[in-house]
């Protein structure tokens, strides 16, 4: 079966028939993954972004136009199809020039186009407030390493294949299910994965509760016959939807799908996974965390659910080389472990403490930056206390991300309502000079804003020429 035979969109139209795409924002991880696809699929593809990273750099190696300064004289003619990210700013001059001049074609959401693809997919959907990246590049890792084989559209990048997307003959899909903007709303499940309802993204949703409705409404998504796995012990479980409903947690032999037995050998994790009344011995994990124990829990589940044999997917689980900025090992000897993590939220950060903590017996100290003025408001306490945990906590100031400053919101609110002795809040080029002085033996680099340009340059000054281990 031809992976480029059966995308349809709502209008009936097959997505290997457009030709020339046009992405405004195309270097976000999304919006990557599905500029690679319609190049897989033959078509032009071209875009816009505000800056150059390694991801654009890697597109236009691929074969795909990328500009950094708005410029409507670079959007190809015979465009037939434009997306755009929800994060690009109201006042874009781009999204202005095509919807006032491309008329007579769709000008879409990101969003929009996965929902297209999960019309005529066999899909499955991983979604959650923190761990949906983590689990959906676990889920096509096993799938694509046993040979079952999927189309994956990924939230970061896996270390595995060094890509956020991949394709497959096999009609299957695993999608990152993103539930900023209410995007995961428009996609069509037949096994979706829910890890979390915490408060996230309030500037969209208002009130904690609008966010849980949203949640709810998702797993509403599910097709007939669907199955949804859900973490154990979620709020407002018993309102969720599915036909079928499975759930899992750590360890918590409650639920339909745990852990057990779990032992640390030689940096890594090596435990048992129940699976209602299959078990399997034995898993390797060879990332930190172990809240990527419990994700890899659920990952398993899934392929349990599809069938796939439980030595296909240790062999899988052996080799998985994790997602980048997820709990992502940089220096890893003797003298010093630096670790770089996405984490950007409360729950996020509770939970990689405890992995660190789960691994070393050594002095912490974190370095956390901030994403989103609105995000710090409504959650400043919440991110003390999980900070509280660590040893040392080196704060960065705000990273505004699409945001606008708010007056009385910075990075010393969270650093008010820490209990923690050893705080303080550093410019990036005071971090580094402290680094230089200090040289801590364990260092957490984490956060969703630009935090990850620091790595190279703390490398260099923990192990001057050493590469990533």
């Amino acid at each position: 079966m031809s992976h480029q035979a059966d995308y349809i969109t709502k209008a009936g139209k097959n997505l290997a028939d457009y030709r020339q795409v046009y992405f405004i924002g195309i270097g976000g991880i999304g919006m990557s993954a599905l500029a690679r696809f319609f190049k897989s699929k033959g078509a032009a593809v071209a875009g816009y972004d505000r800056h150059p990273t390694t991801l654009t750099d890697q597109l236009a190696a691929e074969g795909i136009l990328i500009h950094f300064t708005e410029d409507t004289s670079q959007i190809p003619a015979g465009t037939d199809l434009v997306i755009y990210t929800p994060a690009i700013p109201k006042d874009s001059l781009e999204l202005a020039y095509v919807r006032t001049h491309f008329t007579g074609i769709e000008i879409v959401k990101r969003s929009d186009v996965l929902g297209w693809i999960t019309q005529q997919s066999f899909n499955i959907c991983v979604g959650g407030s923190h761990g949906k990246t983590s689990i959906s590049t676990m889920t096509a890792h096993i799938l694509r390493h046993s040979g079952y084989g999927c189309n994956a559209f990924l939230g970061g990048i896996a270390v595995n294949y060094d890509s956020n997307f991949w394709s497959s003959d096999r009609q299957v899909s695993v999608i990152e299910a993103d539930e900023y903007d209410r995007s995961f709303l428009k996609l069509s499940a037949d096994i979706a994965v829910i890890t979390a309802m915490d408060a996230d993204h309030l500037d969209i949703y208002g009130t904690p509760r609008e966010v849980e409705n949203a949640y709810i409404a998702f797993s509403e998504k599910i097709k007939p016959g669907g199955l949804l796995i859900s973490k154990y012990g979620l709020t407002r479980d018993s309102e969720l939807k599915a036909d079928r409903h499975l759930h899992y947690s750590r360890f918590n032999e409650q639920a339909d799908l745990y852990a057990s037995n779990l032992q640390v050998q030689n940096g890594s994790y090596v435990f048992d996974v129940h699976h209602k009344q299959q078990l399997i011995p034995g898993l390797t994990l060879t990332i930190g965390g172990l809240h990527n124990v419990e994700n890899m829990v659920a990952a398993v589940g899934v392929a349990l659910e599809l069938g796939i044999a439980a030595d296909k997917i240790k062999a899988a689980v052996a080799d998985f080389k994790g997602v980048k900025r997820r709990f992502e090992y940089h220096l890893r000897d003797d003298q010093h472990i630096l670790i770089d993590d996405y984490a950007h939220h409360p729950e996020e950060l509770a939970a990689l403490i405890e992995g660190v903590r789960s691994l070393y017996a050594k002095k912490l100290t974190v370095v956390f930056q901030p994403h989103l003025y609105s995000r710090t408001k409504d959650l400043a306490t919440a991110f003390a206390e999980a900070l509280d945990k660590a040893d040392e906590v080196i704060l960065l100031p705000i990273y505004p991300a699409r945001e606008l400053p708010m007056e009385g919101v910075s990075s010393l609110l969270i650093l008010n309502n820490m209990q923690l002795e050893q705080k303080r809040i550093l410019e990036k080029q005071a971090l580094l000079s402290t680094i230089q002085k200090e040289n801590p033996e364990l260092l957490v680099l984490c956060g969703a804003g630009d935090i990850a340009e620091l790595i190279e340059p703390v490398k260099a000054i923990l192990s001057p020429g050493k590469h990533t281990s």
